[in-house]
């Protein structure tokens, strides 16, 4: 994609969601694959419900982004993507459950445990998951098997117990015994910026960039993912429900630790730039090729919603 200062990064992020929404729904069609028996129609329906439901696709933007820093962000790095908002929405989609955040709604929509019921919501995520992978190792994702195979590692330590679900982990435990502020910045790095790191990485896996370019993605990844967590809590306590398309103030009910809490919004708001600065520094040898990963830093640091 053209990297051009004057295109509003909200045009660029949309002119990516739009390929992407589209190999989705493809992906979720009710068709069984090869080795596949059958696909239950209420179970794929409720995956749908899970992603199709207007997001704003940012971490398939990333993969994207990374991946065309490399002019790399053709149809594999498109299935990659796809396959990373497979795990992120199947994670909404359990998070929302009544054991986990208990919301009602996401995106300004039922939540799938609403639309649907419990069981199918668990199982709807559980599927999604397989899916991702069943995506990158796919011959359909057209790489060398060995850039698959690293994906495919990439995303599960990502999403495992040593990064996402490990964070989620460390949140619940947060409720009960209130951690200090290294332990708040871990919880956040794995909870979240455990997948948007992967995103940024993931382009240079796939285009096959040298150790160095992974590295600059890994560090630029994961000052954004902390970004995006430190916007998320002021948000929650900024914002109101029909701003955020969910319920707000839950993290201060259920007396949650997060940064905003322990010192304040303007600390997090200064924060918030010094991340943005920081991921931009990461992109430096890129010059105007970064030109939109840089802007994505600030609109995850400004976002509203």
């Amino acid at each position: 994609m053209a990297k051009d200062d004057q295109i509003p990064f909200e045009a660029a992020l949309l002119a990516r969601t739009g390929p992407i929404e589209a190999l989705l729904r493809r992906l979720l069609d009710d068709r069984p694959l090869s080795g596949e028996i059958a696909r239950p129609q209420r179970l794929m329906e409720a995956m749908r419900h899970g992603v199709l439901n207007g997001g704003k696709r940012l971490r398939p933007f990333l993969v994207m982004e990374s991946a065309a820093l490399f002019s790399a962000d053709g149809e594999a790095a498109l299935r990659v993507a796809a396959a990373l908002e497979c795990v992120h929405c199947y994670s909404l989609i359990h998070d929302d459950l009544p054991a986990m955040d208990d919301d009602d709604l996401r995106r300004g929509q039922p939540t799938v445990h609403k639309a649907f019921d419990e069981a199918t919501a668990i199982l709807a995520g559980d599927a999604l998951l397989a899916l991702a992978f069943d995506i990158i190792a796919d011959e359909a994702t057209m790489l060398p098997a060995e850039r698959r195979a690293a994906l495919v590692l990439a995303l599960a330590r990502a999403a495992g117990a040593g990064g996402m679900v490990g964070g989620q982990m460390l949140d619940l435990e947060a409720e009960r015994n209130r951690p200090e502020e290294a332990g708040i910045i871990r919880l956040q790095a794995m909870k979240t910026g455990a997948l948007i790191r992967f995103a940024c990485e993931a382009g240079a896996i796939v285009a096959g960039a040298p150790a160095a370019d992974r590295e600059r993605l890994v560090e630029f990844g994961s000052a954004i993912g902390l970004a995006f967590q430190l916007a998320d809590d002021l948000l929650d306590l900024t914002a109101d429900a029909r701003q955020m398309g969910k319920a707000t103030g839950k993290d201060a009910a259920a007396g949650k630790a997060t940064l905003v809490a322990l010192h304040g919004a303007n600390w997090a708001r200064d924060q918030l730039q010094g991340l943005v600065d920081q991921a931009h520094a990461s992109l430096c040898p890129y010059g105007e090729d970064a030109v939109l990963l840089k802007q994505a830093a600030e609109f995850v640091a400004a976002r509203n919603s």
